[in-house]
């Protein structure tokens, strides 16, 4: 095996092939740690809920890459109805769910590489398998990350959206 197109994270001495492919939220932009002691709201890996009121869903926001192998995605949360959400709560288990129409919701993660805010950009949550994260559809805008989505980046636009992340 050559090691001629991995190099050494700088943050630690693992070899990796190539930036992340990924990022993510841990939680929507408006969960607060404090939320996590009352009764009427939770968060887990794959879905939030606040005072009972507001619902989100952890999905990707796949973006092609022209030149790579694999997407590209963001792991972001995005709101959803209270009918929507339970749907999604009841289906979680059923393999039935991929044939669930697309629910509307709203971008709940702002992600600090676009210089235009992506909350509350409009999108759609498409149910996948069992087992796999919702894909999460922007609406198609001019907002670069609608943009991106749509016409797709290239390994070099990836590598520039690591060295922002990891600079913060």
């Amino acid at each position: 095996m050559s090691d001629a197109h991995h190099h050494t994270c700088s943050c630690c001495a693992d070899p990796q092939s190539g930036p992340p492919m990924s990022y993510g939220a841990p939680a929507p932009v408006v969960w607060k740690a404090r939320y996590a002691w009352r009764r009427d709201s939770e968060l887990t890996a794959d879905l939030c809920m606040i005072k009972g009121k507001h619902f989100f869903v952890h999905g990707l926001v796949e973006i092609p890459v022209l030149d790579g192998d694999e997407a590209f995605s963001w792991g972001v949360w995005v709101s959803l109805s209270e009918p929507n959400f339970a749907r999604t709560h009841d289906l979680w288990e059923d393999p039935a769910r991929e044939q669930e129409p697309p629910y509307f919701g709203w971008l709940s993660t702002e992600l600090p590489v676009y210089a235009d805010s992506t909350l509350n950009l409009k999108t759609h949550v498409r149910t996948r398998a069992v087992g796999r994260r919702p894909l999460i559809e922007l609406e198609p805008t001019d907002h670069p990350l609608a943009v991106e989505q749509r016409e797709g980046i290239t390994m070099a636009r990836v590598r520039e959206l690591a060295d922002q992340l990891l600079r913060g």
